[in-house]
């Protein structure tokens, strides 16, 4: 029993260095984790381990003591006067950490770890809202845009028809450039030259008309009386009490409604002088186009992102290339047709046969429904003032000469430079006919063609980057890995006849 004292100080002072130690492997497995440190974790979790296991359990029991829990000698406190102190201070070394990390006890629940919030989406989900989210901002993009041109709508059909004829002209800039006359000199010549040549053509069509206006209406009302009699001898079985009624409603409509028809003479004034200005505009546009437009598309290069620039800088040149090729291929197309279809409607005796031509040739600009709406035109002309075999001897000649256009004339002039696939000439101005009217139409087609040449470039530029930038394998050649064959390796490949 003069031990028992002894023995239960030891058990105290051995729990309180077991707290110590497991309070400080709490701090150093904190620390790690924050740290990210598995190695300091390893080590904050098994430095103190055999340590406590030393300090309790593997001592001998004493005497006639009940428990396993014992401290070494060189751990018991020391007495005095029976009382014990703590020995901490003369507490033995920390043993060796062990090698492997011990099981977690049976009674741990296993919590299974939640899955990726992403890799829980499917493939085909995260696909589609990846391309939706896209969408939507090239939507919004082409909305803000489309309201923007919208608003400056003159400004952009005049920028748009300056380019146009720039197109058409420069290559008569170039040309007496090349014949040694300064750059200012040789666009003044064009720009005069151009636009004298245009206001002679408007001027001749006004005058054609109102030369010939009195025998048109005068024609005119003797086909109406022609179509009165034949309908009212025709199997419609139409009296001539109906076809005055069709006529007095048509004069009562146009009584009622005299007040919307000032109005809209009225909104006609507002539109010539809107007419007026975007071509002033156009005018002075075409001009600085002209003269200084190569400084200009330098200005707009330096625009693009570095990393795009080389790509544009290379689509620029051919993009206008197919341009000019447009403007002047359906200038020459356009006067071909012209010409030939006012040939027929001149020896045909269809009255205003030179402003009907000169009709044809603006409107061959709308491909495709241009020349139906044309063609139409001066076949109503010859029906109302001739009959209906000259109405049908018309409509042969605008049929043979536009399918003499459409294959032959615009694949031997406009040939692969600006080939577009009928139905996107279609959907293109019927796109900017809605869009922008008749302004729109004209301009569908020339910016379809320019953006399937840029779209083109930019592909086959980036693909010869990728190529470039793609690491040759060991031992490659420069001609392994061109992007194409050698010619004398594309001669051997190529078949023969």
């Amino acid at each position: 029993m003069s031990r028992l004292p002894q023995w239960v100080g030891g058990l105290g002072a051995g729990l309180t260095r077991l707290s110590q130690r497991l309070e400080e492997q709490r701090r150093r497995a904190e620390a790690a984790a924050e740290a990210d440190d598995p190695e300091e974790l390893r080590r904050a979790g098994h430095a103190d381990a055999p340590a406590a296991a030393g300090s309790v359990g593997d001592g001998p029991v004493g005497d006639g003591a009940v428990g396993i829990l014992t401290t070494p000698r060189t751990q018991v406190p020391k007495t005095v006067d029976g009382v014990p102190h703590d020995g901490a201070e003369h507490a033995a070394p920390a043993a060796r950490p062990p090698e492997s990390v011990p099981a977690p006890p049976a009674y741990a629940p296993a919590v299974a770890a939640r899955p990726d919030p992403v890799a829980a989406v499917p493939w085909g989900v995260r696909v589609a809202a990846e391309v939706g989210w896209r969408l939507l901002v090239l939507a919004a993009t082409l909305w803000v845009l489309a309201r923007v041109i919208t608003t400056i709508e003159l400004v952009v059909l005049s920028f748009t028809a300056a380019t146009l004829i720039t197109a058409l002209l420069q290559p008569t800039v170039g040309w007496l450039r090349r014949r040694g006359l300064p750059r200012g000199l040789a666009t003044t010549l064009t720009f005069i030259g151009g636009f004298v040549i245009m206001g002679l053509v408007g001027w001749f069509v006004v005058w054609q008309v109102q030369d010939n206006i009195d025998s048109v209406s005068s024609r005119i009302q003797e086909g109406i009386t022609e179509l009165k009699g034949w309908l009212l001898k025709s199997p419609f079985h139409v009296t001539e009490s109906q076809i005055n009624s069709i006529a007095k409603n048509l004069q009562d409509a146009i009584g009622a409604n005299t007040e919307a028809i000032t109005s809209a003479g009225l909104e006609g004034v507002t539109v010539v002088l809107e007419v007026f200005t975007g071509i002033l505009l156009a005018m002075f546009t075409t001009l600085f186009l002209l003269y200084d437009g190569r400084r200009i598309w330098e200005w707009l290069l330096k625009l693009v992102p570095g990393a795009a620039r080389e790509g544009v800088a290379g689509a620029g040149p051919r993009a206008w290339r197919t341009l000019t090729a447009y403007v002047r291929g359906t200038v020459i197309v356009a006067l071909i047709d012209a010409i030939f279809i006012g040939i027929g409607l001149y020896f045909l005796n269809v009255p205003l046969a030179v402003p009907l031509a000169v009709f044809i040739f603006l409107f061959a600009f709308i491909p495709l429904i241009g020349a139906v709406v044309s063609g139409a035109l001066a076949c109503v002309v010859a029906l109302v003032t001739q009959g209906v075999f000259q109405a049908l001897m018309v409509l042969a000649v605008v049929l043979a000469v536009q399918q003499i256009e459409g294959h032959v004339l615009q694949p031997f002039i406009l040939g692969r430079a600006v080939r577009v696939h009928p139905l996107a000439v279609i959907l293109s101005v019927a796109a900017g006919g809605l869009t922008a009217g008749i302004g729109g139409a004209v301009v569908a087609v020339p910016l379809v063609a320019v953006t399937n040449t840029v779209v083109g470039y930019l592909r086959s530029h980036s693909r010869e980057q990728a190529l470039r930038m793609s690491v040759a394998p060991r031992g490659a050649t420069a001609l392994g890995v061109a992007p194409t064959l050698p010619p004398a390796t594309r001669a051997a490949e190529e078949p023969r006849d």
